[in-house]
């Protein structure tokens, strides 16, 4: 599918991105789902896509850049921008990552805290009265 998933085609590194962007060919605007991108171009995915080798607008909330269709297949299609983005235009649109949380694997119950005198004394009262039954 996608030819610039071997890193030894990429001009530069790209990010992986689930957003929503724009072509803009010929006056109408085609809605596509953004797949990554990098400082050359993009990976996006739709329906009717433009054939290789049309010229388009690229359009990522305020960011608007012109470019053409490197490669088109079914419902993906590669971008190359015809100027490159400074790495600050391409990180805005790119999300930071949520900070992974590491799982407590314990069990419940193990974890010994500090019993108030009056949890202390229902403790040992339960104990004593399940004893005698």
């Amino acid at each position: 599918m996608d030819e610039s998933n071997n890193p030894q085609n990429r001009k530069s590194r790209r990010s992986n991105v689930l957003m929503s962007a724009s072509l803009e060919l010929s006056g109408a605007s085609l809605p596509v789902k953004l797949r990554n991108l990098s400082a050359d171009g993009a990976l996006v995915e739709g329906d009717k896509l433009p054939v290789e080798g049309a010229e388009i607008l690229f359009r990522k909330g305020d960011l608007a850049v012109a470019g053409r269709v490197a490669w088109s297949k079914t419902r993906h299609a590669g971008i190359s921008f015809s100027s490159k983005l400074q790495p600050e235009q391409v990180m805005r649109h790119i999300p930071t990552p949520r900070p992974r949380v590491k799982p407590d694997f314990r069990r419940p119950g193990l974890k010994t805290t500090s019993l108030s005198e009056q949890e202390r004394q229902f403790g040992e009262q339960w104990l004593w009265n399940s004893r005698l039954d």
